[in-house]
């Protein structure tokens, strides 16, 4: 039997993009990073210096002191789906659920065009299918 070492290259495509109206987004920049680096990280790396922005970003991207001085300070903002609040009285829940649940349509459909970009990567080039890749100049070679 032959013995193998398997590595496993992992990385992630972070794009900055700008949003067109009926039309998949366009790419200001895009990043490849180690998977395992952390999202927001790459966030405040390489996006916090953007002014004027909206920023359409999933939840994970929770960090109340960053996104504030953001908005302070660049007049950038992040839009993400208003998250339920454990624990909170269905009174409450339920007066503000409508509104919440219209903002949270908003942010979604504002995120689409960047997902339909992220889709026609994957469709076009089959980037996901590094089955052949053995080093880290082959995986380069491949996202590119």
């Amino acid at each position: 039997m032959l013995d193998q070492k398997l590595v496993y290259y992992g990385v992630k495509l972070h794009a900055l993009a700008f949003r067109r109206l009926a039309k998949i987004s366009f790419p200001e920049e895009i990043q490849i990073t180690p998977a395992s680096l952390n999202d927001l990280n790459v966030c405040k790396e390489a996006w916090s210096e953007k002014t004027n922005r909206n920023f359409f970003i999933y939840k994970i991207y929770i960090d109340k002191n960053f996104f504030s001085e953001l908005e302070q300070e660049k007049n950038s903002i992040k839009m993400t789906p208003i998250e339920r609040i454990k624990g909170q009285y269905w009174e409450i829940k339920n007066w503000n659920k409508a509104a919440n649940d219209l903002f949270s349509t908003a942010v979604s459909r504002g995120r689409q065009p960047i997902e339909s970009l992220f889709n026609w990567l994957i469709v076009k080039t089959v980037i996901q299918k590094a089955s052949k890749v053995i080093s880290t100049k082959c995986l380069i070679i491949h996202l590119f």
